[in-house]
């Protein structure tokens, strides 16, 4: 059996890889959501809201028939790397990205709306081209909101249970995660091990939601500083 440590280590690794998949998806969407109107716009926020509505076994599903050996991605990645993806800590890290997905949207929406178009236009009007007003003015200003987006997506992944068990399996060492191996101590009537996986889980979680409010705190208050008085 693994160690909690190791559980512990591997589910943060899959957490951040999937926090670090999700953000330039999330970016995008969120800009087009937030800052343009287009055919299809309402299409494109119900399709990246769908896993918060669909039970996490379908999602594990969908990736299990996505990118599995017998799909064409499934056989591109495994012509390239040499390995499926399904079964892997990676696959775990794929199901927490996309459960992930429209919690980051939302906080990087909001974020992202909350930022002056007036002060973009004016360095739109000095010159600055969109990508440079999007690093320079957009990504500073917002950039609390998306921290905070961040670290609810992480902690969302980190706690993903459902679709990990289909996409990736529950193998000790290499895919168990703290959820995982939370389901696997109670079934196997190791109350003592789960509580203190419950408990690791329980403190993660604490700690990155209280840094989350903490974000948000702080964006509230800076904007508050800029709004002129009246």
């Amino acid at each position: 059996m693994a160690s909690d440590l190791s559980i512990v280590l591997l589910s943060l690794r899959a957490a951040a890889l999937a926090t670090a998949l999700l953000l330039p998806v999330a970016l995008v969407v969120s800009w087009l959501l937030a800052r343009r109107h287009f055919p299809g716009k309402f299409a494109l926020d119900v399709i990246v809201t769908l896993p918060l509505a669909l039970p996490p076994v379908v999602i594990g599903y969908a990736l299990l028939w996505a990118v599995g050996g017998s799909s064409p991605a499934g056989r591109a990645i495994q012509s390239i790397f040499g390995s499926a993806v399904v079964f892997t800590w990676v696959a775990a890290a794929l199901a927490g990205a996309i459960v992930a997905l429209p919690l980051a949207v939302r906080a990087f929406t909001l974020a992202l709306a909350q930022v002056d178009p007036v002060l973009e236009g004016a360095a739109r009007g000095l010159g600055a081209g969109p990508i440079r007003v999007f690093l320079t003015i957009t990504l500073p200003l917002a950039g609390r909101g998306l921290l905070a987006g961040l670290l609810l997506g992480f902690v969302r992944a980190f706690s993903e249970f459902g679709a990990t068990i289909v996409v990736a399996g529950n193998i000790p060492g290499e895919t168990q995660t703290a959820p995982l191996a939370i389901f696997t101590r109670l079934s196997a009537g190791d109350d003592g091990g789960a509580a203190r996986l419950a408990v690791i889980s329980i403190v993660i979680a604490v700690i990155a939601i209280a840094a989350h409010n903490y974000m948000l705190r702080r964006t509230d208050r800076s904007d508050l500083h800029r709004t002129p008085a009246r």
